[in-house]
């Protein structure tokens, strides 16, 4: 029997809200809406596989 290894294809976020300039960490598949914890702008809404990002992105992690 051989194992297979599987490889992390999704990633966290981090983007700063476009009113506020707060930084949020984001999954990047969302399935919900994500609103900025401060001001409550929408930062993402989910198409069904990666989320619509409505705001600056400034770094990924894997």
């Amino acid at each position: 029997m051989t194992k297979t290894i599987r490889e992390n294809r999704s990633k966290f976020l981090r983007i700063k809200c476009p009113d506020c300039e707060h930084e949020q960490l984001v999954f990047e598949k969302a399935s919900s809406k994500v609103e900025c914890i401060v001001c409550g702008h929408v930062l993402a809404k989910p198409t069904g596989g990666k989320a619509n990002i409505k705001a600056d992105v400034i770094a990924s992690y894997e």
